[in-house]
């Protein structure tokens, strides 16, 4: 169970997971030991799954996102397992969702440009068995990313 002090060491640590030991003690009220403490338990509990860096996608040639959902031709139990484990490893895709609804699927596929989402959808996709059809929802602009920090600090609570 997760107490307030808990609480403030997750939130302190999803605004910016590179913050000092010392720091984040100071942050939350606590002395240095006991804040390392409760983060390894935190840790150990798989609450605190992990860091990680975000990375600006334009820099890493991953400019354009684009949201696939897709649904299958057939359920077959096996053919499931597959496209699950083939769509999970497809280059560029970020993200993949099992999702209710008249779609199956909802990847985040990251990539160049339209040229390498055409590549994607016309060579990479099709090599999957089983998939039926893409419906393709190119993101124009991100107003809210909580990965990246779209907004300003402060700017959501504000309005």
């Amino acid at each position: 169970m997760l107490d307030d002090v808990d609480r403030d060491i997750l939130a302190v640590l999803a605004e910016d997971a590179r913050t000092s030991n010392v720091d984040l003690a100071a942050r939350v009220g606590l002395s240095p030991s006991p804040c390392l403490r409760r983060v390894r338990r935190l840790e150990e509990a798989g609450v605190l799954l992990g860091y990680r860096a975000v990375i600006a996608p334009e820099h890493v040639e991953r400019g354009l996102t684009v949201w696939a959902a897709i649904r299958m031709r057939i359920h077959e139990r096996g053919l499931v397992a597959e496209v699950e484990r083939s769509i999970a490893n497809l280059p560029g895709v970020t993200e993949v969702h099992h999702v209710a609804g008249d779609q199956d699927y909802l990847l985040r596929v990251e990539v160049a440009d339209l040229q390498a989402y055409d590549r994607f959808t016309g060579e990479v996709l099709p090599r999957v068995p089983g998939i039926g059809h893409v419906t393709s929802f190119v993101v124009l602009r991100t107003l809210r990313d909580d990965d990246r920090a779209i907004v300003p600090r402060g700017a959501r609570e504000a309005s």
